[in-house]
């Protein structure tokens, strides 16, 4: 099957999804995003496969949104609107859709693993997170650096993957862990050495393949509704919210005009600093009389 955004490949009852946009590091763009749910649904309806691998071309898994585009405004983001007023409804619109497609991958019967080697950042780590397993090199990396400003994960599978307290300082810090610390965590199945992830992810192809289809299906979708019923969907539509917020915030608009003024990779140098961040674009409570 042809895509635009992706390459796909059946063998031996194993579907192989690449995000296939190497140049940019497979950076989201609003095509790839829209893509997922049509080639999750080939694999879907493929009766030759029980388990799908998903994996990124050329140097890692997916860098996030392609901000470079996005950020320094070299092209338009749909959700990021300069005119006044901002219609938050639109914006929830655009990325609820992404939201959405992501979670195809969740709401595929069959396993979907994810083999991650390089980065899997910010929107990446949404979809990385969205699968059914994760498998990392030692030296790969898993985080969400825009919560330090200009973003929410949407798909907010943190709180599900890792509790309450690790979830919060994944959030509260935006720091990417490398996979050695991501599986001490709890938050991927395995971390192997770079050399070796090819062939764990086949090992662990080859252990779930022979079971029947309509096995995985119902293991998988009582697993997922467990998930489904502590409010996943209600906790994914305030983080799809609040995310843009988080791009219209006094300090997501400051970051915004680093970006185009001084290039994306020194505003995001400005922001994982660790000083503080538009410092000073920010009211206080004492500005709307609260004490």
């Amino acid at each position: 099957m042809t895509f635009e955004y992706f390459l796909y490949e059946v063998s031996d009852r194993v579907a192989t999804i690449t995000m296939n946009r190497p140049d940019r590091l497979n950076a989201i763009n609003f095509g790839l995003a829209e893509e997922f749910p049509k080639v999750f649904a080939a694999a879907q309806a493929d009766p030759d496969v029980h388990v799908i691998v998903l994996q990124g071309a050329g140097k890692g898994f997916c860098g996030g949104y392609d901000l470079v585009e996005y950020a320094e405004g070299s092209g338009e983001h749909p959700c990021s609107q300069n005119d006044m007023p901002w219609d938050p409804t639109l914006d929830f619109q655009a990325m609820w859709n992404c939201t959405q497609n992501y979670m195809s991958i969740w709401r595929c019967t069959k396993p979907v693993i994810a083999k991650i080697h390089g980065a899997a950042a910010a929107g990446g780590s949404d979809i990385a997170l969205c699968c059914d397993m994760i498998i990392m090199a030692d030296d790969a990396r898993i985080g969400y650096p825009p919560v330090r400003v200009w973003g929410v994960p949407t798909t907010m599978m943190w709180v599900y993957r890792l509790g309450i307290e690790k979830a919060k300082r994944m959030l509260f810090t935006g720091d990417l862990v490398d996979g050695k610390e991501a599986e001490s965590m709890g938050l991927i199945q395995k971390s192997v050495p770079a050399d070796q992830l090819d062939a764990e992810v086949q090992a662990l192809c080859d252990r779930i393949k022979g079971v029947p289809r309509n096995q995985l299906m119902m293991n998988k979708m009582v697993v997922n509704q467990a998930y489904e019923n502590m409010g996943l969907n209600t906790t994914q539509m305030f983080a799809t919210m609040f995310d843009g917020v988080a791009r219209h915030s006094p300090e997501g608009k400051w970051f915004e005009e680093r970006a185009q003024a001084e290039g994306f990779k020194q505003a995001v140098a400005e922001r994982d600093s660790g000083k503080p961040i538009a410092e000073g674009r920010s009211k206080s409570y004492k500005d709307f009389g609260i004490s």
